[in-house]
């Protein structure tokens, strides 16, 4: 069901829409499917004066790493969006992300959402059981870093089912060989956030966007994966 709603997002996306419409087809073709937006209303007490996510969806637009909050901020040419759907469906949880351009943008610009695309899929290849979860934030910090990018150490992806967030936390970067050991029917999610600029970030004042710290663009893709007896599923794909 994420699949097809980020397939829809990226059929209608242009120049001039705002995150607030983005929000609400999302919103509503999400419950037309029978399934609930998750992050409408999540985690009470974390927001601003304790205020949970206020939206169906997180719009994370140039130097947002995540939890963007949708507003009426039109598009405009040369900027880069992460939108990041997360639906409950039966009690169940999927949850996946995509980057979109809009217009032209610089070719370095071009370069970290292709590259942070990149390390999404080599995170993904290292995802078989016997594997260790140091295994792949390796391979996405080594890559990442070899384009001269950074990676985002204060976020991570999760363990995802029949909770939002569960279980193990995935970090996108470290060593190989480290961490948890990767066992049959795991469900998890790989959702690196690379960065042009350094790797600090902070919070603004709504208790939920967080951006770079030094004001430089930040992308991310999100799968959710099931570990198999012989590899891996993408839940998401």
């Amino acid at each position: 069901m994420t699949k097809d709603l980020l397939d829809m997002v990226e059929e209608r996306i242009r120049v001039g829409v705002t995150t607030n419409e983005i929000d609400e087809w999302v919103h509503r073709e999400t419950l037309s499917r029978g399934a609930v937006p998750a992050p409408l209303n999540y985690g009470r007490g974390q927001g601003r004066d304790g205020i949970p996510f206020p939206k169906s969806i997180c719009t994370s637009l140039n130097e947002v790493i995540c939890h963007g909050i949708p507003n009426n901020h039109a598009l405009q040419n040369g900027d880069i969006l992460n939108v990041d759907v997360t639906c409950d469906y039966l009690g169940f949880f999927g949850d996946a992300s995509r980057m979109f351009i809009i217009g032209e943008v610089p070719e370095r610009t071009r370069e970290l959402v292709e590259v942070t695309r990149e390390c999404l899929n080599l995170g993904i290849e290292q995802v078989r059981p016997n594997n260790q979860l140091g295994d792949i934030g390796h391979a996405i910090q080594k890559h990442a870093e070899n384009q001269d990018f950074s990676v985002v150490r204060d976020f991570a992806g999760h363990g995802v089912g029949i909770e939002f967030h569960e279980a193990p936390q995935v970090l996108h970067y470290g060593e190989p060989g480290m961490g948890e050991v990767l066992r049959e029917n795991m469900i998890f999610t790989i959702e690196p956030m690379i960065n042009i600029g350094g790797y600090e970030c902070e919070v603004l004042d709504d208790g939920w966007t967080a951006v770079t710290k030094d004001g430089t663009l930040s992308a991310q893709w999100e799968h959710t994966l099931l570990v198999t007896s012989s590899g891996v599923e993408v839940l998401t794909a």
